[in-house]
């Protein structure tokens, strides 16, 4: 079956029961910088995909859930990031 373009996005938001299948793209970034920049940009894209479902009626609860659980976690994971990336200072 060749690949169809708009598969690459529904990768991003596919879940495995409640577990969250990580885009191998962003499992390949080794530079805390640029996964940074990934999961933000993720971030960002599970506001408006949020935003979408609670305005369509009726939405899937559980869906929402779920997308509102795997965005607590990514902010729990950029803000360990951002942790590591800021140098400490000694004041």
């Amino acid at each position: 079956m060749p690949n169809e373009p708009h598969r690459d996005v529904q990768k991003r938001f596919v879940t495995s029961r409640d577990n969250w299948i990580m885009p191998p793209r962003m499992a390949d970034l080794e530079n805390p910088q640029d996964r940074l920049k990934a999961l933000q940009q993720e971030h960002r894209d599970l506001d408006d995909v949020i935003e979408r479902l609670a305005e369509s009626v009726p939405f899937d609860q559980l869906r929402m859930q779920r997308l509102k659980k795997r965005k607590l976690a990514l902010k729990d994971e950029i803000a360990r990031l951002e942790s590591q990336t800021v140098p400490d200072i000694i004041a």
